[in-house]
């Protein structure tokens, strides 16, 4: 998994975001359901990863920092 892939990633979903500095994604409602979905579907195509449903909380998706550490968990 590289930081700088998932940041494209997440560039393309919302570039006017400040990924590095952002903590509350989920909760601020900057990322709302559709752009989990597509955060997921691009894990899953770009890394090869499978987010399960149970790890789809907002505890998980509220940062840059959040989404790493449970990518390198399901790698």
């Amino acid at each position: 998994m590289n930081k700088t892939e998932l940041l494209d990633i997440l560039q393309d979903i919302h570039p006017e975001v400040d990924y590095e500095k952002e903590k509350s994604l989920i909760d601020s409602g900057i990322f709302d359901s559709f752009d989990i979905v597509t955060l997921i579907s691009e894990i899953a195509e770009e890394f090869d990863i499978k987010v399960p449903a149970n790890e789809i909380t907002p505890d998980n998706f509220n940062s840059l920092e959040a989404i790493i550490t449970l990518l390198v968990e399901l790698e």
